[in-house]
């Protein structure tokens, strides 16, 4: 597949542009385990990348244009460093824009030539714009050499979708994006940004179940609900919600008005059980870290509020299932995708009955697919890897 990928994207560079790339860069989807809505109050979260990847070839320019090609919107787009503006029409080149408007704060910035082609679904909860803005941060490290520091890239590249493209996002989906790691899973800590790889467990899959129902972040109740949480840190007096823990919540709740209550309670407990997942996997305890899976989902779906009807089903269904540890949205909500925790011998059985039961109560039809955690965003010398491949 990733060969078939790569020949595409050379056959079509060349036709474009009339050269070869320089360069090839791969940039990962994510999945969340576990820590939904946490990042944005300086919490836990512990995500891992994916190997659904938006694979970026690209060919530095001495001037200051951008031009991008998109294979899967069959589209040209451009623009000039020095006239950077919003346009009505932008659409997924606004993602390119963003970038561009952070980086050109610090950096003397050149242009490359680039066509792009993704295997990571839109609007899915899989990260596939964070995907693309460290693509994007990629290619102007290798047009403008610019040293790559992932976690200062995924400062960058978060500052670049809440200052531009107007989503009030957290760190999260950049950073596991910048510091992924083959077989692990990502701890950070959303306030100090240190990581921590942690390895999965033995014998278990992890199965994406995508709903195929679709949410857009910028109008959904995404900055709502940040609001609310901002609201009540200062309220309560503190830095943010980080600064209370489980055992707090009796002596803190009532402090609080009602209708923020459900949702500061989401945070602080999802807080607790990121840590105990991490406890979990370090000591190979699927049992439990399954248990947290379903608490998580129960949390996000009555005290954040963040689940639609398909993706209850689907964790719903996950969880009759006897090879399901656990199962639970993941991603942003309002649609997109769950996750299971599946005994790995199990998966398919556990794949035929979920999708069977998911279309007969939706009258959708889902995508399955089990998953691994991967590297994060890299790039390859494309005549170094062309010759690899030949041999």
């Amino acid at each position: 597949m990733e060969r078939v990928i790569m020949t595409r994207l050379q056959t079509e560079f060349e036709k474009i542009y009339r050269q070869s790339p320089s360069h090839i860069i791969q940039s990962p989807g994510r999945v969340n385990l576990i820590g939904e809505h946490t990042d944005y109050n300086e919490g836990f979260v512990l995500p891992m990348a994916i190997e659904l990847t938006l694979t970026l070839a690209i060919k530095p320019r001495d001037d200051d244009q951008v031009n991008l090609f998109s294979l899967d919107f069959n589209e040209q787009k451009s623009f000039s460093l020095k006239q950077l503006k919003h346009h009505p029409k932008d659409r997924w080149i606004s993602y390119a824009k963003a970038v561009t408007f952070v980086l050109q704060k610090t950096y003397l910035l050149k242009g490359f030539d680039a066509i792009l082609t993704s295997t990571i679904p839109r609007g899915a909860g899989l990260s596939s714009s964070a995907a693309f803005e460290l693509a994007i941060a990629y290619a102007f490290s290798l047009s403008s050499d610019i040293p790559w520091h992932p976690t200062a890239m995924a400062r960058a590249t978060q500052r670049a979708e809440n200052e531009w493209v107007g989503v009030k996002c957290g760190i999260m989906d950049q950073m596991v994006i910048a510091h992924g790691k083959k077989d692990h899973a990502i701890l950070i800590d959303c306030r100090d940004l240190s990581t921590t790889a942690i390895p999965l467990p033995d014998s278990v899959a992890i199965v994406i179940m995508d709903t195929t129902t679709r949410r857009g972040l910028v109008e959904s109740a995404y900055n709502e609900r940040r609001m609310v949480c901002e609201k009540a840190s200062q309220l309560l007096g503190i830095k943010s919600l980080r600064d209370i823990t489980l055992g707090d919540w009796p002596l803190i709740e009532s402090k609080l008005p009602i209708e923020y209550r459900a949702k500061v309670r989401h945070v602080v407990s999802e807080n607790d059980r990121v840590l105990k997942a991490v406890e979990a996997m370090e000591q190979n305890d699927v049992e439990t870290l399954g248990r947290l899976f379903n608490e998580s989902h129960q949390s996000m779906r009555d005290d954040y509020q963040i689940c639609n009807d398909a993706l209850n089903i689907m964790a719903d269904l996950a969880q009759q299932h006897p090879a399901c540890f656990g199962a639970r949205m993941t991603g942003g909500g309002f649609g997109g995708c769950a996750i299971a925790l599946i005994n790995a011998e199990k998966t398919e059985e556990f794949k035929q009955f979920v999708t069977k039961q998911y279309q007969q109560k939706t009258n959708l039809s889902p995508a399955l697919y089990n998953t691994k955690a991967s590297d994060g965003v890299r790039a390859d010398n494309f005549v170094a890897r062309h010759c690899e491949e030949r041999e």
